[in-house]
């Protein structure tokens, strides 16, 4: 679905307004959704689990750290992050990576088609700061390791073929990855704060083993055209794999990365930033900006991970912030769509959804003890717009 840009246009009559996260554009425009609010409604009272949801949704917690898995023997990972669901059969995989450095890897939970939990198991071990990752079109996830040279890691999500260690997708403080079939790359951030945003361009495409790792080169503008370089050198020793290419962009503090309709969205939280590519065109802007709200409290802060869904809606997680999950429309309304109570010192991570639409998953990563060994994750069930 085509998105118009949140903070693009020319304000129609020289005048336009933010109201509860819309940038209203005059009257060309259909009127804003009531502040604070999106296309499910306000938030209602916090349930059971501490979770203000719109009216028709529901949440229930799928595992805690330190714990068995629902009827399993599997003990959950501590401080669970980045996440990805996968199609089996009739039910689903959710698999969610570990933000522990040493030991970190990742962890699944295996559903029936009715939503019950039949299995939970470990499908990588051994590796560093698992923070976010993303999915491949041919069903593996890229777990990608957040420290000073980190690997990307292609895992199987059922836990039956062993992990792989993907060296040519670059050496960096990896963040998030998303697959782009069209083109045939993968996106990857990194979490510096002056990172740079990369391309992986596989030799062949479906096999990560061997390939090209190019960067972002573009001006210093929040808006503009960009093109693609080689980096000389993608082990990043002695020189870091962002400043090896003149004229590469620096972004400050890469984190989530989503792919859809020949366009990539990825969000940079030292600049509370959700940044926009246009595939097709070549060209780079702002989908969102905090710091060019004008009216009342900026609706999303802490930027992190972010998805989409069919309808064109992307949801962005909060690390910190008032721990929201917020969606940001294809007609420009910025909103909560979900707050959890009661975990200040946590941050919110994985959202992924069902293969059906229907539930959406994510985590907090240190819960109500603001402790790794605190993490939950959740599940929440609703009338998800298609």
């Amino acid at each position: 679905m085509e998105r118009r840009t949140f903070l693009r246009a020319t304000a129609i009559g020289g005048t336009s307004a933010v109201f509860g996260g819309t940038l209203w554009r005059g009257a060309a425009y259909a009127a804003p959704a009531q502040p604070g609010t999106g296309p499910y409604g306000a938030l209602g009272s916090p349930d059971a689990n501490g979770i203000r949801l719109p009216s028709g949704f529901t949440s229930r917690v799928v595992a805690r750290s330190g714990q068995t898995v629902g009827g399993t023997s599997y003990t959950w990972h501590n401080a669970p992050d980045g996440g990805a669901c996968y199609a089996d059969g009739t039910g689903w995989i959710y698999v969610s990576n570990s933000e522990i450095n040493p030991s970190g890897g990742a962890s699944a939970v295996r559903f029936s088609s009715s939503g019950t939990i039949t299995s939970a198991y470990r499908v990588l071990s051994g590796t560093r700061q698992n923070c976010a990752g993303g999915r491949t079109p041919w069903n593996t996830w890229l777990s990608c390791e957040e420290v000073d040279r980190g690997y990307v890691y292609e895992t199987d999500p059922w836990g039956v073929n062993a992990a792989v260690q993907r060296a040519a997708m670059g050496r960096f403080k990896h963040e998030a990855a998303a697959a782009d079939p069209v083109r045939q790359v993968v996106y990857l951030t990194e979490d510096e704060t002056n990172g740079r945003f990369y391309r992986f361009v596989p030799t062949t495409w479906g096999n990560l083993s061997a390939g090209t790792l190019q960067v972002m080169v573009a001006g210093s503008a929040t808006s503009g055209s960009y093109s693609w370089a080689n980096v000389p050198d993608p082990d990043g020793s002695p020189t870091s794999t962002r400043t090896q290419v003149s004229g590469s962009k620096s972004f400050n503090g890469g984190e989530g990365c989503y792919y859809a309709d020949d366009k990539v969205w990825f969000t940079t939280k030292g600049d509370n930033r959700v940044w926009q590519l246009n595939l097709t065109s070549s060209t780079y802007e702002l989908a969102y900006d905090d710091s060019l709200v004008t009216s009342g409290t900026a609706p999303l802060t802490g930027v992190d991970n972010i998805t989409g869904t069919a309808s064109g809606d992307l949801f962005v997680a909060e690390d910190g912030g008032n721990m929201e999950i917020c969606l940001i429309t294809p007609d420009d309304v910025v909103a909560p769509f979900l707050r959890i109570d009661g975990q200040s010192s946590s941050e919110i991570t994985g959202p992924a959804f069902s293969p059906n639409g229907t539930r959406l998953y994510f985590s907090s990563q240190r819960g109500t003890t603001g402790s790794s060994s605190g993490g939950i994750t959740y599940e929440v069930t609703g009338p998800f717009r298609s």
